[in-house]
């Protein structure tokens, strides 16, 4: 499956109810599980971005969906990536 990571923060809605945040990211890995994906870590981080995670999806349209859906209950917004592990890697240069 696809591999994405998305750098995640908290809008000012998630700051002000983080207490409720691992709430949020059950509720965010059972979207992912609905879109037939698996959240493989999520991590707190301190810097620029409150969380990155890393995501397996079965196609880019079930990863966006997935994310639209946990996006659209306000608390986080996320800018993510579509992730090409070593084999990955090594086929996509091996042409050039």
């Amino acid at each position: 499956m696809p591999t994405y990571i998305s750098l995640v923060n908290w809008t000012q809605k998630g700051i002000e109810n983080v207490k409720d945040s691992a709430a949020r990211l059950d509720k965010a890995k059972g979207a992912i599980k609905a879109a037939g994906g698996k959240l493989k870590a999520a991590y707190l981080t301190i810097g620029e971005y409150d969380l990155v995670v890393i995501t397996e999806a079965p196609d880019d349209a079930a990863f966006a969906h997935a994310m639209l859906q946990i996006s659209s209950g306000g608390s986080v917004r996320s800018r993510s990536m579509r992730a090409f592990n070593e084999e990955e890697y090594r086929k996509i240069v091996s042409g050039l």
